[in-house]
């Protein structure tokens, strides 16, 4: 848990801050009421549940973990047919997780599973539904959506989803007790260096693509988002994906075209939301920091990839 709240610390502390330089931390100003987070597998606290049941049974409950974590998990073989693994515990959060217990507000999934099994926001009986705000699915790029109704959502639709939501117990819309998180656009740099490796679309073409999903993103927040009724808003600046495990054995050339990619979509979602009032949070320099000096933040490893594939082949 130690390692997790360093981790988390500095995005903790630019909420704090938001909170505050919007209000939030005064007498005559409406206090937070919800947490809403947008975005992809970043801050996705658990859409895919029920692809990690713990039987042998797929999609059978009891269900483990679920978030794009390392996910504390003590048995990775499987167990007899029929019958329930040994450990079924999940302490790992995500970053929007913590930031809704420090300000004392819960946040829950909008929505979990995929096609047939698709749950959306739980009814006003089960208590959730006034705070089931965490729209962010793995995968999710910025108005790109899966086919047939499959997850994951874009961003666009992850909004649209909580501006036209009819669920006995929920508001949708913003008003100025939210704080609503935006953290998207991962997908999209990701999506077309693959299709430049396989020569789908030119270098040049990638680059444009980039540059319209970032200002897709700012149109978004803008028109969707603050023009809607919100009042704190943050944005999140991508971080450098060549510089993840994901590329390490990737040659300098390749690793120089992501980069651009990614400062590319970066670049036009600042101009885009250029005399807005949305705030903005610099993953990036929070990557850097971290792989600068990942002893200070309790890592020991920042340049393997953390989670096996073999192990995850046997949770799901």
């Amino acid at each position: 848990m130690t390692i997790r709240r360093r981790w988390h610390i500095a995005t903790l502390a630019a909420a704090a801050l938001i909170v505050a330089g919007c209000g939030g931390g005064t007498t005559d100003s409406p206090l937070v009421s919800r947490v809403i987070a947008f975005g992809d597998s970043l801050t996705d606290i658990g859409t895919y549940t029920p692809a990690t049941s713990l039987t042998t049974t797929p999609g059978a409950a009891p269900y483990f973990g679920g978030k794009f974590t390392t996910n504390t998990f003590a048995e990775y073989t499987l167990p007899a047919p029929g019958t329930q693994r040994a450990a079924n515990t999940s302490t790992a959060n995500v970053w929007v997780e913590w930031i809704g217990a420090r300000l004392g507000v819960p946040i829950t999934p909008a929505e979990v599973g995929g096609g047939t099994t698709r749950r959306p926001c739980p009814s006003a009986a089960s208590g959730l539904a006034a705070n089931c705000t965490g729209y962010a699915q793995g995968g999710a790029r910025v108005t790109v959506s899966s086919p047939g109704g499959a997850l994951p959502i874009s961003l666009a639709d992850q909004v649209a989803s909580h501006n036209t939501r009819s669920v006995p117990g929920f508001k949708n819309g913003f008003d100025s007790g939210d704080i609503v998180f935006v953290f998207g656009g991962n997908n999209d740099p990701l999506t077309q260096a693959a299709l430049v490796g396989a020569a789908a679309t030119t270098p040049a073409a990638a680059v444009a693509a980039v540059q319209t999903a970032g200002t897709e993103l700012a149109t978004l927040v803008k028109n969707e988002i603050l023009a809607k009724g919100a009042t704190r808003v943050a944005v999140f600046l991508l971080p450098d994906g060549s510089a993840s495990p994901r590329f390490a054995a990737a040659d300098a050339q390749t690793k120089a075209f992501v980069a651009q990619l990614f400062a590319a979509f970066n670049t036009a979602l600042l101009t885009g939301l250029s005399g807005s009032s949305a705030q903005i949070i610099d993953s990036g320099a929070i990557f850097a920091a971290v792989r600068a000096n990942p002893g200070s933040f309790g890592f020991t490893n920042v340049d393997s990839v953390a989670c096996s594939a073999a192990k995850i082949s046997a949770i799901t």
